[in-house]
């Protein structure tokens, strides 16, 4: 049975080793941690003791806020749990006007089943930023 937290009260960084499966360049357990506690919101999924999801989000708390992560281990997806992860982020973020997400396109139709809508963006990466691992 998966159960839901927010906050990351509790979590070691060794519970979040090997999210990022495909990802060039990650953030390293302990820089996760970090990310998920310093984040306005972050909602985390367990199955027992073990940390299948996770999605966070930044906030002014009145007028934007963006979601930057959102994962589920490849053991456990299509089971709902990351979009019961998004709809829990989204309730805590209910106020504000604006909710952004930038996502690849593969991804866009997942999004749009929880009542976003595509628009066009602009980013900028720095690939080798220190917080990130590179894989080998």
């Amino acid at each position: 049975m998966t159960t839901y937290a927010t906050g990351v009260q509790g979590v070691t960084a060794e519970q979040l080793e090997g999210f990022f499966d495909g990802w060039a360049s990650y953030p390293s357990p302990s820089a996760l941690l970090r990310i998920l506690a310093n984040s306005t919101v972050a909602v985390l999924a367990f199955d027992g003791d073990d940390v299948v999801g996770f999605v966070n989000a930044l906030s002014d708390g009145e007028l934007t806020a963006y979601i930057p992560l959102l994962e589920v281990r490849a053991t456990h997806r299509g089971r709902g749990i990351g979009t019961e992860l998004v709809r829990r982020v989204l309730d805590r973020l209910d106020g504000c006007y604006m909710i952004d997400v930038v996502c690849d396109a593969d991804v866009a139709p997942f999004y749009e089943r929880l009542g976003m809508q595509r628009l066009t963006g602009m980013v900028q990466r720095n690939r080798h930023a220190a917080v990130l691992t590179q894989r080998s």
